[in-house]
């Protein structure tokens, strides 16, 4: 399918592996421009290069900002050029109960999960309403409806993603701008790799083994009985983000793998 996105401006937080980084992948072989962002310019660095390996002659930059650090954020929206697409990836989760998180550590989640798409929308949204089109989409989580007991103030953010894009969508009657949101389920990006794999080693379980007995210790309703891969959320969030995608505005479409229970 032509998704129509040659000649957009796409900017994806978050963007140098996981879900953000497979949603960049798709968007540059889709034709569209690529920014991606870091927290280091190393590892952008190297993340453009991959992306290049795929797509020689595509059309990616990256720029390095930490999203807990408005300073940061400032000087990553003085570089932006005019943006089209905007995807709201940038997240950060931990395990924890809920009597030691700290309120510092409350206010850091809230900062990089919450106010980044707060800060990038408010300042990018305005253009995308003069010109009449546009795209702002928010990677959120099955966890904002079914929120874990081991990591609230995760979920709580990933909630307010949710108020977050359905109020914005309120601000683009009558244009053809959109604002959506991704309710994605369990994904094997690389940082769930990486510490399914330091269990499996710590408890000498081979990883395939271990990836099955997490996904059934966590969420044992899947429909899918498995991990999803980020490509199977970034197909659809290209999808949303294309001008075929017009008629979905406000929405939260559930990319869970049938984890959740609840009519959304």
């Amino acid at each position: 399918m032509e998704l129509q996105l040659k000649g957009k401006t796409a900017f994806i937080s978050g963007s140098t592996q996981g879900i953000g980084f497979a949603v960049a992948q798709q968007l540059l072989e889709e034709g569209a421009h690529v920014i991606i962002n870091g927290r280091t310019k190393t590892r952008v660095d190297e993340a453009v290069r991959k992306l290049l390996s795929g797509a020689p002659e595509g059309n990616v930059s990256g720029v390095a900002a930490d999203f807990g650090k408005e300073q940061d954020v400032r000087q990553l929206l003085e570089t932006l050029p005019d943006v089209d697409i905007l995807v709201n990836n940038v997240g950060v989760f931990a395990l924890k109960d809920f009597g030691g998180i700290t309120d510092s550590e409350w206010q850091s989640v809230f900062d990089v999960n919450v106010m980044s798409g707060v800060r990038l929308s408010r300042a990018l949204l305005p253009a995308m309403i003069a010109k009449k089109w546009g795209r702002i989409l928010f990677i959120s989580s099955e966890s904002g409806v079914n929120v874990p007991a081991n990591m609230i103030h995760y979920g709580m953010t990933k909630t307010a993603m949710l108020s977050l894009s359905n109020g914005l969508s309120k601000l683009t009657r009558g244009t053809a701008v959109t604002v959506n949101t991704i309710l994605g389920g369990p994904t094997y990006s690389d940082g769930v790799a990486g510490a399914v794999k330091q269990i499996a080693q710590a408890s000498n379980t081979g990883e395939e083994e271990m990836k099955t007995a997490i996904l059934q210790n966590t969420n044992p309703h899947s429909l899918l009985q498995r991990f999803i891969a980020p490509e199977e959320i970034a197909g659809i969030a290209a999808y949303l983000c294309s001008p075929l995608s017009a008629a979905i505005n406000g929405a939260a479409i559930r990319a869970d793998g049938g984890v959740l229970n609840t009519i959304l």
